[in-house]
């Protein structure tokens, strides 16, 4: 019974061992093909050649040059300017107010309008005010004819004293009686001025040349000398001031200047800061520095010929404190980072490194460099988001903007070439 088990396991074990042959067979044949091909699995030594492989590749396409435009340092003027926000004031403001009561007979002027210093605005009734003046001048003249007549009496009473016909206590009472009545011939006429300038209240006149805003009283009310808000506001817009503040640390810089006898030129630009609209010149300063914000307050004078500035109106102001010479950039070029700032530096060799530089003044897109380079050299001003230290560059000279990086057929094959080929020294 064991014995017929035993035969009929045998060929059974056999068949077993012929499939691990064929096994082994198989996987020795995957072995060597995937040799031959280059796609072996990883082993050490194959993961070095690998990697050489890609650092060939990396060498290759570091050699390719970015395209960059660039930049020379030049030596010029900079103007030192400080920056500021202002709000354009009427240089004069007036309220209008009538300084007698009475009936606002007559406007004279359109709401807006341009007048000039010492027209007619406006007309009060001016009866009651006549009566006043005429009364004040009957009284002068009254007082007048008993200044006449007692000055007469004195006379008479002196040529009477003389021959001794009189006595001295009479001519010296009629004396007085003269002064007295000069007396009121100075108070009358002081009477007949205060009412004739009453009456000429009644004409109400313009105190500067400006222009006129919205009338606050019709024709045919009653206008008071109490009423503070007026008939008509007048602004003085040519020429007009623009008020500003700096910070307490840059007021050196102007104060040398302004004690120097210098004028400092103001330029005011619009709310976007990008088109000049004004140019004018400081004229003052405050005199204390305001504890709660650090500034102090400017003040400045332009023409306003076309009249662009409006009071009230909001605008960004540029003291030009100096100008001075120096080296310049394109502030563009100016990057920062954990060194500060820096500017890619071009070589002899087309290659850039980074150059640390220590910035002065900013004037718009120039930038005044104190440090860190000489005139004549040349940095990169875009595509410095492609460089790194030792890269090599190429500059563009078309207008054609360089903003991202492009791949070009040139690089395409030049990539392609320094790909490693399959079967190559470099892949085992």
């Amino acid at each position: 019974m064991s014995e017929s088990v035993s035969e009929a396991y045998r060929p059974r074990r056999g068949r077993w061992l012929w499939l691990l042959i064929v096994l082994l067979a198989a996987a020795g044949g995957y072995w060597f093909f995937s040799l031959s091909s280059g796609t072996a699995p990883a082993t050490p030594g194959a993961q070095g050649r690998s990697a050489g492989g890609g650092r060939g590749m990396m060498a290759g396409m570091g050699s390719m040059a970015v395209p960059v435009r660039l930049a020379t340092v030049q030596a010029g003027p900079i103007d030192h300017t400080l920056k500021a926000i202002g709000t354009v004031t009427a240089f004069n403001t007036v309220t209008v107010r009538s300084r007698v009561d009475g009936e606002l007979q007559k406007i004279m002027f359109s709401d807006g309008q341009k007048v000039q210093e010492g027209d007619i605005l406006a007309q009060i009734d001016p009866r009651s005010y006549q009566v006043q003046l005429d009364q004040a001048q009957g009284q002068q003249k009254q007082n007048e004819a008993q200044l006449q007549n007692a000055q007469r009496d004195l006379q008479r009473y002196q040529l009477l004293f003389k021959q001794n016909s009189i006595a001295r206590q009479q001519v010296d009472a009629q004396a007085a009686l003269v002064q007295q009545y000069q007396g009121s011939k100075k108070s009358d006429q002081a009477a007949v001025d205060s009412a004739a300038l009453q009456l000429s209240f009644t004409k109400i006149i313009a105190p500067l040349t400006g222009r006129l805003g919205l009338r606050k009283l019709d024709q045919g009310n009653m206008i008071n000398a109490s009423n503070t808000d007026g008939l008509v506001v007048i602004t003085q817009t040519q020429p007009i001031s623009v008020l500003f503040t700096l910070p307490q640390i840059q007021l050196p810089a102007v104060l040398k200047q302004v004690r120097d006898g210098k004028t400092l030129a103001v330029d005011l630009y619009d709310r976007e800061d990008l088109n000049k609209i004004a140019a004018g010149e400081l004229i003052s300063l405050d005199n204390q520095i305001d504890i709660a914000t650090g500034t102090v307050k400017l003040k400045a004078r332009f023409a306003n010929e076309d009249e662009s500035l409006f009071p009230n109106q909001f605008v960004n102001a540029r003291l030009r404190v100096a100008t001075d010479q120096s080296l310049l950039l394109p502030t563009m070029a100016v990057q920062q980072g954990s060194i500060g700032a820096f500017v890619y530096l071009v070589g002899d060799d087309n290659k850039v490194h980074v150059q640390p530089v220590v910035l002065g003044q900013v004037d718009g897109k120039r930038v005044a460099i104190s440090s860190g380079l000489t005139e004549g050299q040349k940095v990169v001003v875009e595509g410095v988001d492609r460089l790194r230290e030792g890269a090599l560059v190429q500059e563009i000279i078309a207008d054609a903007a360089v903003s991202s990086p492009v791949r070009t057929d040139a690089a395409d094959k030049a990539a392609s070439s320094a790909r490693p080929a399959r079967g190559s020294p470099g892949s085992h």
